[in-house]
């Protein structure tokens, strides 16, 4: 609970990975990589439920061991390519009624912290916003970023109203999406079908917490980090 309302946190790991086949249970530290965002939802200060959605025996049954919540296995219409993370949060949310916010957890994001978690529930409530999404700073500002023209010209894709800083610490603060944590109010989700919009606040995560595995050698950096946390312990929570 957080200022009077109650969480659902949803882990969503559907099966048949194409960049890296079996990632979800693939053993880190000690640890299948679903297990580290399990570990830090069951942490969290806020979270009152915490619940897995898969088609996947194999993510199901190590989620179970790891003491992440069942509740039903997602339609195999749910675990396409072409299903949202939003289809499969509603589907969710249908099957597991009666929370006021819910926190979309992805296990690709293993070194985001119960600290996190907590954060951004924090500043959702604190600021009366309706939606909540981690953020961490952008390696390469969209001031010193170009697209071609249809001629092959280099074009700018952003142009500020007073003229391009030439120095990196002239450059007003920009940030991207980490993929870490999103949270929501129920009734404004179900309604708008999306966590972003003009009234979403962010929640910045430091660059060495916001590692999102998509690849082979995301999974291999990660594995170093892991081995230098102490055998694979959650970093420390800001």
């Amino acid at each position: 609970m957080i200022g009077g309302q109650s969480v659902l946190a949803i882990i969503t790991a559907r099966g048949g990975s194409k960049g890296v086949p079996g990632k979800n249970v693939m053993p880190i530290a000690g640890r299948p990589l679903i297990q580290w965002t399990i570990d830090a939802a069951h942490a969290s200060r806020h979270v009152d439920r915490l619940i897995l959605s898969s088609d996947d025996v194999a993510i199901i049954e190590a989620a179970r061991k790891a003491g992440c919540e069942v509740p039903f296995v997602r339609d195999g219409s749910l675990a396409t390519d072409e299903a949202t993370s939003m289809d499969v949060v509603a589907d969710a949310l249908h099957r597991v009624p009666g929370y006021d916010l819910v926190v979309l957890l992805q296990p690709t994001s293993p070194l985001r912290t119960a600290g996190d978690i907590d954060g951004a529930l924090t500043r959702l409530v604190e600021s009366g916003a309706p939606a909540c999404v981690s953020v961490r700073e952008a390696e390469d500002h969209p001031y010193w970023t170009f697209q071609f023209d249809p001629k092959g010209r280099m074009a700018r894709f952003a142009e500020p109203d007073e003229g391009i800083p030439q120095r990196r610490q002239d450059l007003p603060q920009a940030w991207c999406l980490n993929g870490a944590v999103y949270v929501a109010r129920v009734d404004w989700l179900m309604r708008t079908r999306t966590f972003l919009s003009a009234e979403t606040v962010g929640f910045p995560m430091p660059t060495d917490r916001s590692l999102d595995i998509d690849t082979t050698a995301d999974i291999e950096r990660f594995k170093k980090i892991a081995g230098e946390n102490s055998n694979g312990s959650l970093p420390p929570s800001p």
